[in-house]
Order: C-alpha cells, then sequence, then structure tokens
C-alpha cells in the first residue's frame, strides 16, 4: 500500500513513519555514512522534516515501511537552498508549484530488483501527487549515476548545474518538469506504473 502522508504528526502515521525514520538512519546513517542528526539513537530526523513535508511511503503487508521519499515546498527551507545552493550556478527554482524530492529510502534488505520497483512506485505516486496538486516540477539532489538515470527516464528534465565532487563521489542537482503527458512519457521507459494509494490528513 502506497501512503501520502501530510500531516506527520497525524496519530494514525505514528508507526509507520516511525518505521520510515528508522530505515532512514539504516541506510544514510549506517550505511553511507551521512553526518545528519539522529533522534533516541534510532531515527534519522532532520531539520527538513517539519509540518511542511509530504511523505510518500509504500508499507508492507505488517504496515512496515518498504520505501519512501520526502517532498518540500520550495517556498520554505529546504535542502537545495540550503545545503546545496552551490550545485545550481544559475539559481535555484522556486516557486509554489515547484517542490524539492528528496530522501529517498530504498533498503538494501530488498535486493537490486525489488528496490527498482519500489522506486518505480514512488516515482508514480510522485507524479499522480504532482498533477493532484498542480505541482508543475520537482528539483532535487543525487549522486551524479543515478541523475543521470532520472534524467534519461523519459519525462522532461534537465541537470541545474554540472556534477560536484564530494567525499561520497560526485552529486547534482536535477529538476523535472511534469504535465499531463508526464505518465505517458514515464511508461516509454517502464518507469510509471498505475497503482492504489491511500491519503492521510
Amino acid at each position: 500500500m502506497i501512503h501520502v502522508i501530510d500531516n506527520h504528526l497525524a496519530a494514525d502515521c505514528r508507526a509507520l513513519l516511525q518505521s520510515m525514520f528508522a530505515d532512514r538512519k539504516r541506510l544514510f546513517v549506517d550505511l553511507f555514512g551521512w553526518d545528519v542528526p539522529v533522534v533516541d539513537g534510532q531515527y534519522e530526523i532532520d531539520q527538513f522534516d517539519t509540518a511542511h513535508a509530504i511523505y510518500i511511503v509504500i508499507a508492507d503487508g505488517d504496515g512496515e515501511h518498504e520505501a519512501s521519499l520526502r517532498l518540500l515546498p520550495t517556498v520554505q527551507p529546504h535542502m537545495i537552498d540550503t545545503v546545496f545552493r552551490d550545485l545550481c550556478p544559475i539559481g535555484v527554482p522556486s516557486g509554489e508549484a515547484i517542490w524539492e524530492s528528496t530522501r529517498l529510502c530504498l533498503p538494501q534488505r530488498h535486493g537490486a530488483e525489488r528496490r527498482r520497483e519500489l522506486r518505480n512506485m514512488l516515482i508514480s505516486a510522485m507524479v499522480d501527487v504532482a498533477l493532484e496538486r498542480g505541482i508543475d516540477g520537482y528539483t532535487g539532489v543525487l549522486p551524479d549515476p543515478f541523475r543521470k538515470e532520472v534524467l534519461a527516464m523519459g519525462w522532461r528534465a534537465e541537470p541545474l548545474g554540472p556534477a560536484v565532487r564530494m567525499p561520497g563521489g560526485p552529486v547534482g542537482a536535477f529538476m523535472v518538469h511534469i504535465g499531463a503527458d508526464t505518465p505517458v512519457r514515464l511508461g516509454w521507459t517502464g518507469t510509471y506504473v498505475d497503482q492504489a494509494r491511500e491519503m492521510a490528513a
């Protein structure tokens, strides 16, 4: 089941989000070695996990986190604007209709094939949310090899600057434009999939 969660404080979402934050800690801190905040020694929660964030979360049959990503409005503080501004030498796109996609969490326990399926499900849900809510584009930062893959998925997409070398390898910023034809375009590469979703207020 795919959950779109607008209120991270809602009681009925708390267990699923705790499971997500725990998986984020295992992936980003324990495996990747990121220097990011950890709460209570087990949850990766940073300064952008606020009431403004929207979470797209895939849950398994037991209601536990399988994969997720976070969407942030660019009219509020977000990662590119505050942490990675140097990746956008011609400026950081922002506005009511532009959101940032971040914290794509695909736990290693799933294996490569399942992670790819989960990734496509998350991207598809992200596109659906954009079409439903009047979002025209998403920005983001990714390791450069994955950024190249994202830019080639079929949607209208562009780099926001050159890849910049960092301790974990080169990273770069990007923007994808969302329109009525985006599901069809992503379908050309097998990225977009139709799926049931549950909205959480």
